[in-house]
């Protein structure tokens, strides 16, 4: 999917400015193909070498109309994801009921996904939330050997229900507590995992105040002690590279909602291969089958990938959005955005402290991902304020929430900031 270009960066001289007496046509020819390649070529280079927002800011076309900083809610929609939503409508109009190939694009989308956090198709489920494929993972383990799955006080509420919901079913739910700064220090983990822990489910970053956990350090710790590892990697897939080999976790849930530039109905569930077979789901469903096409409601035989933590009938509207968004993302470069991202978050610190308010995120970029949240004495109000300035944001437990993405600009920073300080009484 190429990303657009400005047209004016495509000028081409007229042939016949490019004569020479003693040149055949078709010298003259070569050259006119050979300067609008070497002008491509410089527009290129000119192109690339301009700040991110420049180059793909136009796929967007809210910011014709609101300054939009809220990619940890909903990523904005950009035109490829609108018209792949047309697409979808064209094939159904055309085609009818297409399932072999609606089928065909679900294995590309976990195939995209897959190439996303550097793991093989066959250990990615392709499910319609984050709570489908944790929910899968839940029903399938068994809590009579090792009985206790611990938490962070960082998970999103569909986390920390699930598992709860096992308790049931006799497992024994620890939630690890954040310290006074906001972080989940590894010792607190170091007190909650020992040789009953059956899982360890964390978050990448949270939702709550843009945190972000040393996955790294939290995984070999639980491997050490014969624990496995579920990630909710929701707040960051997108925003930061995510490579489930490097981070060694044994699960990954994410969605393309918000920083992949998806739409909501698709998530994806990664199991690695070694693990798959010993987790029998009983949350299921006819997309979980060993052969979906067999049609056996005799049998439960779920497949011998992560398609087993699939369930029913897929969001096939949701999946061409989400194949258009995340492969925008992996123009636009995952790894590049993360770095023009912090980059903005200086700036906006910056000008947090000039105002006299308070960050709620840690400073050091290695401790936070893309959302960056600020204290208020009234949060909602405070997103209402923006919002009537035409600024999207969001908040959460007390803090207003700013999650700058790949199309947002130092002017962006700026707009808000000079928004924030018309609003400084409800800064805390």
């Amino acid at each position: 999917m190429a990303l657009g270009r400005p047209a004016a960066l495509f000028q081409v001289l007229p042939v016949d400015e490019l004569r020479w007496e003693d040149m055949s046509a078709g010298r003259v020819h070569d050259l006119g193909e050979n300067l609008t390649m070497a002008t491509r070529s410089a527009a290129d280079s000119t192109l690339a070498a301009a700040p991110l927002p420049d180059r793909i800011r136009h796929r967007f076309p809210i910011f014709e109309r609101r300054l939009y900083v809220n990619s940890c809610s909903q990523g904005a929609l950009s035109d490829a994801v609108r018209a792949a939503y047309e697409q979808y409508l064209a094939d159904w109009d055309e085609k009818g009921a297409p399932w072999e190939y609606w089928v065909e694009r679900g294995e590309a989308a976990r195939a995209t996904f897959a190439r996303l956090v550097n793991a093989a198709p066959d250990e990615v489920a392709v499910t319609t939330s984050l709570s489908a494929g944790v929910s899968g993972l839940a029903s399938g383990l068994r809590y009579a050997r090792r009985s206790k799955v611990v938490l962070t006080d960082w998970e999103f509420p569909t986390i920390g229900q699930i598992w709860h919901a096992q308790e049931a079913r006799g497992a024994r739910v620890v939630h690890v507590p954040e310290a006074a700064d906001g972080t989940i220090p590894l010792e607190h983990f170091d007190r909650a995992i020992d040789d009953d822990t059956l899982l360890v489910s964390i978050t990448h970053v949270c939702y709550r105040n843009g945190a972000k956990l040393d996955v790294e350090a939290v995984t070999r710790l639980a491997h050490e002690r014969g624990a496995l590892v579920l990630l909710d990697a929701y707040q960051s897939i997108g925003s930061l590279p995510v490579d489930v080999r490097e981070l060694d976790v044994d699960f990954l849930a994410a969605g393309v909602l918000k920083y992949l530039l998806g739409s909501a109905g698709l998530a994806f569930f990664y199991a690695c291969r070694e693990l798959v077979e010993r987790v029998w789901p009983t949350a299921t469903g006819w997309f979980a089958d060993r052969d979906i096409f067999a049609m056996d409601h005799r049998d439960y035989s779920p497949a011998p990938t992560a398609s087993r933590f699939q369930s029913g009938t897929p969001p096939i509207p949701a999946i061409y959005a989400g194949i258009a968004g995340m492969e925008l993302m992996e123009e636009i470069g995952i790894a590049e955005t993360r770095e023009h991202v912090l980059g903005l978050h200086t700036r906006l610190l910056d000008g947090l402290d000039a105002l006299g308010a308070r960050a709620a995120t840690p400073r050091e970029p290695e401790r936070r991902g893309a959302l960056l949240c600020v204290a208020s004495t009234d949060a909602p109000a405070l997103v209402a304020a923006l919002d009537r300035d035409g600024i999207v944001t969001s908040s959460r437990a007390g803090n207003l929430r700013i999650s700058p993405h790949a199309y947002n600009s130092v002017e962006d920073v700026d707009g808000v900031l000079d928004a924030l300080a018309r609003n400084r009484r409800l800064l805390a």
